[in-house]
């Protein structure tokens, strides 16, 4: 077996240009039972989301995990489904597309953005090879996670290595390594908070909840904790909340192990237990509505605050297709290009000038 991969034909007349890649974190095909097993094998196994020895835990796994849960996780899925597939997938495509025209409209017609996937389809390899087929020699890589963790950042930072090993001609290649702080990502849920209010009113506390990772990882020196802490600081600072106007909090727990306190279930049973009547809550983590923002916190969560004395629930929705957003998303992407901006492609002229001159030192293409 050869050790390299077969490098696609080679032109003089093709025009090099930029290509941006935003990775998602990943989603099943369907919302069924062996879909969502596969998926679970391939996101479970990878030792930066799970850190247990390896013998172990594919005994958990295979002899546990993946015999019960995924038909339970299939009918979550299934309750959000959207008509044209999983909504972090058609979300994530839509603001591939958005964020192209965006960069059109500031003058970089040159630059083409696609998706990917870090479990699941379509997958990193697939999403470089397509885009270096057609003349990216030059790819920025936006893990779409706000605030770094190794289990999402670090995890899609070795994937796309990973995709790379095989390569013989490796692009140059950039990556985002996050924007918690970023002030367009926070303006932009600053944004999304206010249009919440101005439609529905404003609740007496404004809930932050972000993805849980395990307690040992902070403790091990992840960045994450932190992060995530800043983000809902300046968000605070944005929308000019007192301190006791919104709570921070951490969702989807798995195992038995201690994770980042406090759990938002818990939280908010407690505080409609104090007679909090109505909670707002955002995820900020989230760039993009999926599984753990609309079935976790859209029903589970709105379900213990309203079984626990709450009155009113209201969770505002991710940023996913929002102009203000995508604006971010482009003042994101634009600091990382660089002087990449300034390497437009050129005149047909001039590639046909070069493809001649080229030919003229005995190139045979």
């Amino acid at each position: 077996m050869a050790r390299y991969r077969e490098e696609p034909p080679f032109s003089h007349e093709a025009s090099e240009h930029t290509a941006i890649v935003l990775a998602n974190l990943g989603t099943p095909d369907a919302p069924t039972a062996p879909a969502v097993r596969r998926y679970l094998r391939q996101f479970l196994w990878d030792p930066r989301v799970v850190e247990i020895p390896r013998p172990l835990w594919w005994l958990i796994l295979n002899g546990f995990i993946l015999l019960a849960r995924p038909a339970r996780s299939a009918r979550k899925y299934a309750a959000i489904w959207m008509p044209n597939g999983s909504p972090l997938r058609v979300h994530t495509e839509r603001q591939a597309k958005l964020l192209e025209g965006a960069l059109a409209d500031a003058g970089l017609r040159g630059v083409s953005v696609d998706y990917a996937m870090r479990y699941g389809e379509p997958s990193i390899g697939a999403t470089l090879e397509r885009l270096c087929a057609a003349g990216a020699r030059r790819i920025l890589f936006v893990p779409m996670y706000p605030q770094y963790a190794a289990s999402t950042t670090a995890s899609t930072l070795d994937e796309l290595a990973r995709a790379l090993l095989a390569w013989r001609n490796v692009p140059e290649i950039r990556y985002v390594r996050g924007f918690h702080d970023h002030p367009a990502y926070i303006g932009a849920l600053a944004a999304a908070v206010r249009a919440h209010w101005a439609e529905h009113g404003r609740a007496g506390r404004l809930v932050m909840s972000f993805h849980g990772v395990p307690r040992a990882s902070l403790d091990r020196g992840d960045p994450y904790h932190c992060e995530c802490r800043k983000s809902a600081r300046l968000l605070a600072e944005a929308l000019g909340l007192a301190e006791d106007e919104f709570l921070v909090s951490f969702q989807s727990r798995f195992g038995r192990a201690e994770w980042l306190k406090p759990y938002t279930q818990a939280s908010l049973e407690e505080l409609a237990r104090g007679g909090l009547a109505r909670a707002d809550l955002l995820c900020p983590g989230f760039v993009s509505d999926c599984l753990e923002t609309m079935e976790e916190i859209g029903l589970e969560c709105k379900a213990a605050f309203l079984s626990a004395g709450g009155r009113e629930f209201h969770r505002i929705e991710c940023l996913n297709e929002r102009p203000e957003w995508i604006e971010a998303l482009a003042a994101i992407v634009l600091a990382h290009l660089g002087h990449w901006r300034e390497l437009e492609p050129p005149e047909e002229s001039e590639l046909a000038l070069r493809a001649r001159r080229a030919r003229a030192l005995g190139a045979t293409r």
